[in-house]
């Protein structure tokens, strides 16, 4: 039976995706987690009796674990999701970003090469290319000029990587993913946030202008992307992961406020009056586009689910988990939340 290592398994995108391998596949999965605010065993209540899920509670930076986990279940590949991924916490205090992100997937990856595990896919994020603006989308060897100390951890993350392809010939494939939304995300991140403050009747802080562009991926089509890449990937390649298609920050607000209102039989006024113009990030990236040709081409693969699809789901889950909200988020999440956004307010 194969055997295969998801780190941050209990996140967001890794919970999809451990939760696709048990139904499409026979495999093993050995989640290993931190257990951070943004993973919890939650996000798996319902496979969590399952035999071919184990779990352990352990950080990727602890080598003498990680490689307690390797020996004794002998997984033939590892998928890298454990990673500090909010942009605003990075600016506030980078260190974490840099332990998990770098000195994470190192251990990891000494570990494995010494394992010699059969495959190691490491999950990556569009935002390594840094901004752009008036610029084709980034193709997959373009060079890499990420902006904040998030996306800088994980460019640094993934040029480690590629070394150890080259440098010891390991089976390494990356994977670079728009941003994603669904179902059980951390309500730190744009969509689940604006359903929540909306839900309270909370102000809704757009940065700027909101005329950021973004790809938006629905989860489901991301985990099965990352699947694709696991099992016919070409080692050595690296596969941008997107939908080709770009909407600013106020107009995914506007149509979260618009389902909102359509799902909850309200003036959409209600809601798109909550919408408040705050300063921008420090060095917030305008615009970011992916060119998935390289995919497409050589897996077969392209999103299934439309945005307008994807967010009414999306939005109907939050409203029937409101009980999950208030599990994951505390008071000082709240706290974090409030400095985040406190001194940001436009001068009217």
């Amino acid at each position: 039976m194969t055997t295969i290592l998801v780190t941050g398994g209990c996140g967001f995108i890794a919970s999809h995706f451990i939760r696709l391998i048990l139904s499409q596949t026979n495999w093993r999965v050995i989640n290993l987690d931190a257990i951070t605010y943004a993973g919890n065993m939650e996000n798996l209540e319902d496979v969590l009796s399952n035999p071919n899920h184990v779990f352990y509670r352990g950080d990727i930076t602890d080598s003498k674990y990680v490689s307690t986990i390797f020996e004794t279940e002998k997984p033939s590949s590892v998928v890298n999701f454990a990673a500090e991924s909010h942009v605003d916490r990075s600016i506030i205090d980078s260190s974490p970003f840099l332990k998990t992100n770098i000195l994470g997937t190192h251990v990891l990856l000494e570990v494995a090469r010494q394992k010699q595990t059969s495959r190691f896919l490491q999950v990556s994020t569009d935002e390594v290319y840094g901004d752009a603006e008036g610029k084709a989308p980034r193709r997959e060897d373009d060079l890499l000029k990420p902006s904040s100390p998030y996306a800088s951890s994980k460019a640094s993350a993934d040029l480690l990587c590629l070394s150890y392809h080259r440098t010891y010939g390991m089976p390494i494939i990356i994977v670079r993913s728009a941003n994603n939304y669904g179902p059980f995300q951390f309500p730190e991140k744009l969509i689940p946030l604006m359903i929540r403050k909306a839900l309270t009747n909370s102000s809704l802080p757009v940065y700027g202008d909101g005329l950021q562009q973004r790809d938006w991926l629905y989860v489901k089509d991301n985990v099965s992307a990352i699947l694709s890449a696991l099992q016919s990937g070409h080692i050595g390649s690296i596969y941008n992961i997107g939908t080709g298609i770009d909407r600013t920050n106020l107009d995914v607000i506007n149509t979260i406020c618009d389902l909102l209102a359509e799902e909850q039989g309200e003036d959409t006024e209600k809601f798109r009056s909550l919408i408040e113009f705050t300063a921008d990030r420090p060095g917030h990236d305008r615009r970011y586009a992916l060119d998935t040709e390289r995919i497409k081409t050589e897996l077969g693969w392209s999103a299934q689910v439309s945005f307008d699809v994807g967010l009414k789901d999306t939005i109907r889950w939050y409203l029937n988990n409101q009980s999950w909200i208030e599990s994951v988020t505390s008071g000082k999440y709240t706290t974090y939340y409030e400095d985040v956004y406190a001194g940001l307010k436009q001068d009217s």
